[in-house]
């Protein structure tokens, strides 16, 4: 088979990447998202590269990432669920870890959780902490609990019990006895989710599963009947939250892997770009549509973690260490009760989309916001899918700029403000949390409006510069193309890290690893070659949270004790500066990732540049409270070498790049626009 092939499917456009095995080429393209219409973007894109072309038939490899999960959860527009816990935990979501989501923030508020109070309803049941059933549930109490949830109009339930970790039997009875009365609602078990310790992030977890799961299910079967219609040959893999690929079929079980399908795309494509051009410390930045996703990626690997936040809540799977913002291209635009301009959470998606794209929009969003200070515009976007409308931006505008009192330039600007700092205070927390410095650091700008908003972001947080890398706006398309096959496993020990332990150890490090082979032979074919990657999450005992320590297999396979106690007080100190080598330790999980590579296209160099710049043309735009004559070039005239001072504007296909004056950018020889603070 000839094309390999990656799309994102965001909530506005629709990416392709398609590698052409023989040449080397990467075709790239955009189109509009259709919501409404799952699967239709697919046919429009690959309908259009088979008139260049490229036949389906063809195709050997797809795969696929999207925001359908983030962006559902984000605004929430989920499904309608209810919750059956272990009477007496009924308030798990409710109490969740008594956190204030902003602590300096005297008027912060816990946000509402998914299922609300009255939806929750008691299980007569119950295990002990070793997963010894105590008491079976009661018929009569999930019968009720089901005919409460159905008079509550409730699509789904999730089933989380008290230490089903250990032992899922109570969890299971009670999914049989709805599937037997109540087929009709799809049930989340817990323990099938993420099997982990802690009734809250084991509970969130799955009910984030649960409360995207009709909502991907219908998007995949669209999805699937439009490529066998197209005659596209094998089946499709599914970008993960971890980074990797799986099938439709698991992806159709655990929602929850892909709610940041679609964002991890996006990281796996710029830790890529970034190996391949050598550049070692990177923030990747993803602005799309509806969020901004930034990533920590350090040598070339991309930091991984648990418990990353999306829009209010935690998942507690394995995935990118990413931070998630409900700022985008398509955020809208509000005056709240106070008289006081917002911008988001909510966002005009591709229907009916930003004002100026001319698509049924009537509330302004960031796009138009650039659109009306004159930063955007100036040529067709998204491959011709749409042309922006200034005019139409500008007068959008001007019913939020009358109700401020100031003019449509700045309202749109103070817009454009506002969402910046949001996206400057969630990048400081990540920053933060990791303990990195933002000025030894460039961030690889993508998205649809990542190179518009960049530069903007960057100056605030003192960055390196901020690298746009050739084809931006669909790079994410590029990330599921180069992103391996992967997958994650886990066993929750709770043990002291003793000799006692050293038998159990190698036993379940065993019984993991024929999961991770079995797994990739069932899904994938037992030909294909992997690596295997053990961790541990271990604390001293007495601490609260544990920390993810790399361990060696042979360790696990000799029960070496004493060498997981080194690792650990070694990694400690490496996070928090000591450690303490007679304290003792407890493990608490058991972790394996195993990873099948793919292959990864080799990148092209641009030739050296023989002359200055073309200008395309001056316009007049409005930046940081001032008009500006703003020189506009077209990329694809740049060439290695050459140089520009801000403010400019370079148009693309995919995207708008946006320089601010005191700003420069230099292109380098594999066509990335290097921008950094001007030398004056």
């Amino acid at each position: 088979m000839r094309y390999r092939v990656g799309v994102d499917i965001g909530g506005s456009f629709t990416d392709f990447a398609v590698l052409d095995q023989q040449t080397n080429q990467i075709h790239t393209l955009k189109v509009l998202s259709r919501p409404d219409q799952p699967g239709s973007e697919m046919v429009t894109g690959l309908t259009q590269f088979q008139q260049q072309g490229i036949d389906p038939a063809e195709i050997g490899y797809f795969t696929h990432g999207t925001t359908v999960g983030i962006n559902a959860v984000i605004q929430r527009r989920g499904v309608r669920l209810a919750l059956f816990a272990t009477e007496g935990f009924c308030d798990v979501l409710e109490l969740a870890r008594l956190k204030i989501p902003h602590i300096h923030d005297l008027f912060s508020r816990r946000p509402a959780p998914l299922i609300s109070r009255d939806r929750v309803f008691a299980i007569r049941e119950r295990s002990d902490a070793q997963g010894n059933v105590l008491h079976a549930p009661d018929r009569q109490s999930v019968l009720d609990a089901i005919e409460q949830a159905r008079a509550a109009g409730c699509q789904g339930i999730v089933v989380s019990l008290l230490h089903s970790y250990r032992n899922r039997h109570n969890e299971a009875a009670v999914k049989a006895i709805i599937d037997e009365v109540a087929p009709e609602l799809l049930t989340s078990c817990s323990a099938d989710i993420w099997p982990i310790i802690r009734e809250y992030e084991r509970t969130i977890t799955a009910t984030i599963n649960a409360y995207v799961q009709p909502m991907v299910i219908h998007y995949l079967e669209s999805f699937e009947q439009a490529l066998q219609r197209l005659g596209v040959k094998p089946p499709p893999r599914i970008t993960k939250s971890n980074g990797g690929v799986m099938g439709v079929d698991q992806a159709k079980r655990e929602c929850v892997q892909m709610v940041l399908s679609g964002t991890a795309s996006g990281v796996i494509g710029a830790s890529y770009l970034a190996s391949a051009c050598g550049f070692d410390k990177i923030l990747s930045l993803d602005i799309g549509g509806t969020s901004a996703d930034v990533a920590v990626i350090i040598d070339g690997q991309v930091a991984q973690g648990n418990g990353e936040i999306i829009g209010d809540f935690p998942i507690f799977i394995p995935s990118v260490a990413v931070t998630s913002v409900g700022q985008g291209g398509g955020s809208l635009a509000w005056i709240d009760g106070q008289g006081v301009l917002q911008m988001g959470p909510d966002s005009a998606g591709s229907l009916p989309g930003p004002v100026c794209f001319q698509r049924g929009g009537t509330q302004p969003t960031a796009t138009d916001a650039f659109a009306a200070c004159g930063m955007m515009g100036h040529g067709a976007l998204g491959y011709n899918a749409v042309n922006v409308d200034v005019a139409a931006a500008c007068a959008a505008w001007q019913p939020l700029a009358g109700a401020l009192g100031i003019t449509v330039e700045e309202t749109a600007e103070t817009a454009i403000q506002l969402a910046i700092s949001s996206m400057y205070s969630d990048t400081s927390g990540l920053l933060s949390r990791f303990g990195l410095d933002p000025r030894e650091f460039w961030f690889l700008a993508f998205g649809g409006a990542g190179p518009m908003m960049g530069c903007f972001l960057a100056r605030e947080l003192n960055m390196k510069g901020v690298i746009v890398p050739p084809t931006p706006g669909v790079l994410s398309a590029l990330g599921g193309l180069v992103a391996d096959i992967r997958n994650d496993f886990i066993r929750t020990l709770y043990s002291d890290l003793t000799p006692a332990l050293a038998d159990t150890l190698a036993s379940e490090a065993e019984a993991l690893q024929q999961r991770a082979s079995g797994w990739l032979a069932q899904e994938h074919g037992s030909d294909m070659p992997y690596s295997l990657h053990f961790s541990a999450e271990m604390r001293y005992r007495g601490q609260s949270f544990e920390i993810e320590v790399p361990l060696e297999a042979s360790w696990l396979a000799q029960a070496d004790v004493a060498a997981l106690h080194h690792a650990f007080d070694r990694q400690h100190q490496q996070l928090f500066g000591h450690s303490d080598a007679d304290a003792p330790v407890q493990l608490i999980n058991l972790r394996l990732v195993i990873a099948s590579p793919t292959p990864k296209p080799a990148l092209n160099r641009l030739p050296a540049a023989s002359g200055p710049v073309p200008v395309l043309k001056q316009v007049r735009a409005w930046i940081d409270g001032a008009w500006h004559q703003v020189d506009v070039v077209l990329r694809s005239v740049l060439c290695a070498g050459h140089q520009l001072t801000g403010p400019v504007i370079v148009a693309q296909d995919d995207c708008t790049t946006c320089v601010p004056p005191g700003m420069a950018l230099k292109v380098d020889p594999f066509g990335n626009l290097l921008i950094t603070m001007s030398e004056a």
